[in-house]
């Protein structure tokens, strides 16, 4: 088994459900920790800010700082800032995703926005989505933040930002962009961040559609835990392949 310098580490269904820590979750961190290995914990729930996640995680037990998360949020305040030059953007989405963006230099806006961009919304209506129908018909670029259809909860599986994004597809014909896992944008800004090298490092996560398929469309080796979305019985019936599979992060040599 190969040993890797760098780790990508999803949260949501790897590290806990909703308020529920997964069990074993704690201690691999602190194995990474006095193995000294490089670890970023990478997000598609573009909601909280990484001061908020961090504080999240520190509550259920895991050593984290700000600065070791990274969300879709930012991936997409980077992409926007980078490759758009900080464009007007009409956002549908929380705090972490506004936050991010406003931080990038985008000027949030209901009027002729050349961006929307969609994210995880709990408080999302009808009005939300026919202003976004309308400033896309009217030529605003699509861009979501991540695909995630499900977000997984201690209740059961909750529609999550792909859902939303795929409401706003439907309604204007137009194929969003999208930042977050499985596309390889949020991969090379966590790859960056990280300072790591694809060869390297390891995607571990509990979602064959964005954590395994994210590292295979970026040639990275990855690890699917089961512990979240993707059962052994839905893995024998995918197409996706990870490098390795466990029952618990117990399992893992580091």
């Amino acid at each position: 088994m190969k040993k890797y310098e760098g780790y990508l580490i999803d949260l949501d269904g790897t590290l806990y459900r909703g308020s529920e820590m997964i069990p074993d979750a704690v201690e691999f961190i602190k194995r990474l920790q006095q193995a000294e290995r490089r670890y970023l914990y990478l997000t598609n729930n573009s909601s909280r800010l990484p001061e908020q996640v961090a504080e999240r995680l520190r509550a259920f037990g895991f050593p984290a700082k700000p600065e070791q998360v990274y969300t879709s949020a930012l991936a997409t305040a980077n992409y926007l800032k980078e490759e758009l030059s900080s464009p007007y953007v009409y956002v549908i989405g929380e705090e972490g995703l506004k936050r991010a963006i406003e931080e990038a230099g985008c000027t949030l806006t209901e009027n002729n926005p050349e961006v929307v961009v969609v994210g995880i919304d709990r408080q999302f209506t009808y009005e939300k989505m026919k202003k976004a129908s309308l400033f896309i018909r009217q030529g605003a670029q699509l861009i979501g933040s991540n695909p995630d259809k499900a977000l997984p909860t201690e209740i059961g599986l909750l529609p999550g930002a792909g859902s939303l994004i795929a409401a706003i597809a439907t309604a204007t014909g137009v194929k969003p962009l999208i930042i977050g896992k499985p596309e390889p944008i949020i991969l090379r800004y966590a790859l960056e961040k990280l300072g790591s090298s694809p060869e390297n490092t390891l995607i571990i996560g509990d979602n064959l559609e964005t954590d395994i398929l994210a590292g295979v469309n970026s040639q990275i080796d990855t690890l699917l835990v089961y512990s979240g979305v993707t059962t052994p019985e839905m893995y024998e019936h995918s197409s996706i392949s990870a490098t390795y599979q466990v029952a618990s992060l117990s399992e893992w040599t580091i």
